[in-house]
């Protein structure tokens, strides 16, 4: 694990999430590769045509929900901790997804630069919401830890992005099979889940779904509804400081 640039003295700028999404499936970043962006590249490999992504059966989804519904989690007691997890398919082989959560205070920003979590900053600065990828059945999950979460963050947002879909010119009229499911770890029940059925065509990023405090208690919302921005655009969105 690396120490991003957001987690430096400079602000986070939109050169810098292109650099990490261009450097991910290298070799693992160091400090010097990051501040070296214009060091002279190995011999490209010989290229070859894009395959398409293996297509992942739908794990069983209990407890749906549809879009826009809102849903109690804690109908039983308290929630010590929740694991959403994610999954979707593609129906081009160029679009590369990726999950991201923004911790959001009671403004609707983050409280600060690095309270975001994705594949390149796996933790929050607090410790509670950590990224995991490739989790059995689920492509990519987000854990949180209620019990250690700052008193502060009052919602959640998980996030769905497409690899620069803007410069690709790629869109999530090209995903399919999208879903998030939240389960409670200490039984393995599942909370409440949600699968997709709209995917837009001027979409690049989708709110797939948030959990959020009300009234002490907390709750699911199945938003997904999207916006035609990429990390670095919805970091602004979500009042990470960029350039």
């Amino acid at each position: 694990m690396f120490n991003i640039p957001m987690r430096s003295t400079g602000p986070l700028d939109h050169q810098t999430i292109l650099s990490l999404n261009q450097t991910r499936v290298q070799k693992p970043l160091t400090l010097q590769t990051i501040n070296t962006p214009d060091a002279a590249p190995s011999p490209a490999p010989t290229a070859v045509p894009a395959q398409p992504s293996p297509v992942r059966p739908t794990p069983h989804l209990t407890n749906m929900i549809k879009k826009g519904q809102k849903l109690p989690l804690e109908d039983t007691g308290r929630l010590s901790q929740i694991n959403a997890c994610l999954g979707w398919n593609t129906t081009n082989a160029a679009c590369d997804v990726d999950v991201s959560a923004f911790l959001l205070d009671s403004t609707g920003k983050v409280p600060g630069d690095d309270w975001f979590v994705f594949y390149g900053q796996t933790h929050s600065p607090d410790q509670s919401t950590v990224f995991l990828m490739d989790q059995g059945a689920d492509r990519e999950c987000i854990s949180v830890d209620l019990t250690r979460l700052d008193r502060s963050v009052t919602k959640i947002v998980f996030v769905l992005t497409i690899d620069e879909a803007l410069k690709k010119r790629l869109d999530f009229s090209m995903i399919k099979d999208a879903y998030i499911r939240l389960i409670d770890p200490s039984s393995g029940r599942t909370l409440a889940s949600f699968m997709m059925d709209e995917y837009y065509a001027n979409v690049t990023s989708m709110m797939i779904g948030e959990i959020y405090q009300h009234n002490g208690t907390w709750k699911f919302n199945a938003i997904g509804n999207g916006v035609t921005r990429d990390l670095a655009g919805l970091c602004a969105l979500y009042g990470v400081q960029v350039q």
